[in-house]
């Protein structure tokens, strides 16, 4: 009798070490679409066309389920501007946070990444998302609101989101006004943002 805790604590450890892999054979999934699905929105191509299943929720999840992997994979890179940017806000104004980005992808004037749209700028200090270069933890603090951020970017990664933007490369928030602004036509507004193109 006294081999019986032994055995299931073995097989504790067997079936953990099983669901770990899982797990990572979903966030690798996951990672793997995310990537396939952001060179077919950077080429302007329809995102699910090619046999290439859409993204999940679950696996969208996996890819980030506590906010606090690197930046290096698309779904995290959109999801955390979405979040960072408007994580206060309702949904219509997260996506037209998306929008931007992924106009930006898609656009031959940015980068051909979701990452290096998000991160652009920051080697100069003059970042594009100012939460990138602000400073401060970008850990998430508010699980409820990145889920709905994430749930966002697979969205905009499947190009499932309408363009609530107007093909805008550019926004701010209402409380500021860059002189840049003035160079371009404004194309949307929300209650917190404004939204522009050349």
């Amino acid at each position: 009798m006294r081999w019986i805790p032994g055995l299931l604590c073995v097989a504790a450890l067997l079936l953990g070490g099983y669901a770990s892999a899982a797990d990572t054979q979903k966030a690798e999934t996951a990672e793997n679409k995310a990537e396939v699905l952001e060179e077919k929105a950077a080429q302007d191509q329809p995102p699910t066309s090619g046999g290439v299943a859409p993204i999940t929720p679950s696996e969208a999840q996996a890819v980030d389920p506590a906010g606090a992997a690197p930046l290096d994979d698309a779904i995290t890179c959109l999801a955390r501007s979405i979040y960072w940017e408007a994580k206060g806000e309702p949904p219509h104004e997260m996506e037209a946070v998306a929008n931007v980005v992924m106009n930006r992808l898609a656009s031959d004037d940015f980068p051909d990444t979701v990452c290096a749209v998000v991160k652009q700028g920051s080697e100069t200090k003059s970042c594009q998302f100012s939460w990138w270069c602000d400073g401060r933890p970008d850990e998430v603090v508010e699980e409820v609101r990145y889920e709905l951020a994430t749930e966002i970017a697979r969205k905009a990664l499947n190009g499932q989101l309408k363009d609530r933007t107007e093909g805008a490369l550019y926004f701010h928030d209402r409380t500021v006004s860059p002189e840049w602004a003035h160079e371009y036509a404004r194309t949307a507004q929300t209650r917190r943002f404004l939204f522009y193109k050349p």
